[in-house]
């Protein structure tokens, strides 16, 4: 584990070197986890970004395994897999610091004994066909969403968590959406920087899944140079705007 996500900057020769192409290169299996800390929680550049996007790029033939849980059990279940799973492949998971005290983070203990892990969890709305709008993210987005769709009482609005970002959840992406009108739009919701986080790949990838009829639309902070501004306050309100974005509708006349 790196006390922040930004030192893997510093093994990255090694990671790609002797982790990445492991297998394809000499034929030889690894289980190696990686913990690496991100999260945008206004402490500025060095303590946000483990730099999914990095990892995202080294993706192929489902050389490894990028997660970023949001429940305490699916990332109980993440670790179980990997120690005890047939197969073995590198785990990098993406783990913001805050969920280790956020009051809606939590698990049941049948959760934590008779669950297994999911790569995507899906919403329980009660009402799926209402929804005008299906906002895809992952990570601790996903309870800022949560927290301000509460205060909204915005039942429109349906939010489906991506856990395991790479191999692609595809099959339980399609069987979610699957549950909404066909003529819902799709958000990609991220914390991270346009050309940052999850959205460099996933654009593509999204697209191969739900299909060019259905565009997905970016929402998230613009393209920047940093990983993160260096004022709490600038954070805050980059946080509330990307927030209130993905979950206000175009109201129809």
């Amino acid at each position: 584990e790196a006390q922040f996500g930004d030192f893997s900057n510093g093994a990255q020769v090694i990671i790609d070197q002797f982790l990445v192409a492991t297998e394809q290169k000499w034929n030889r299996m690894c289980g190696l986890t990686m913990l690496l800390p991100h999260g945008y929680e206004g402490q500025g550049p060095e303590h946000s970004s483990a730099r999914i996007e990095r990892f995202a790029q080294l993706c192929a033939e489902e050389n490894l395994r990028l997660a970023n849980c949001t429940t305490p059990a699916n990332f109980f279940h993440l670790l179980r897999r990997q120690a005890v799973g047939r197969t073995r492949k590198p785990l990098v998971v993406f783990t913001p610091k805050s969920l280790l005290r956020h009051p809606l983070c939590v698990s049941s203990l049948e959760e934590l004994a008779e669950g297994r892990f999911q790569p995507l969890i899906g919403d329980d709305l009660d009402s799926p066909g209402r929804v005008e709008r299906v906002v895809i993210c992952q990570g601790k987005v996903y309870y800022d969403l949560l927290t301000e769709r509460r205060k909204r009482n915005e039942q429109r609005v349906a939010l489906v968590r991506i856990e395991e970002i790479y191999p692609v959840p595809s099959q339980e992406l399609r069987a979610e959406l699957a549950r909404y009108p066909e003529t819902a739009e799709l958000v990609w919701c991220q914390e991270e920087p346009r050309n940052q986080g999850a959205w460099p790949m996933y654009d593509e990838w999204l697209s191969e899944v739900v299909g060019a009829r259905r565009p997905v639309r970016y929402v998230g902070r613009s393209a920047a140079a940093s990983p993160a501004p260096g004022s709490s306050k600038v954070h805050k309100q980059n946080q509330a705007r990307l927030v209130a974005e993905a979950l206000t509708l175009k109201e129809s006349n």
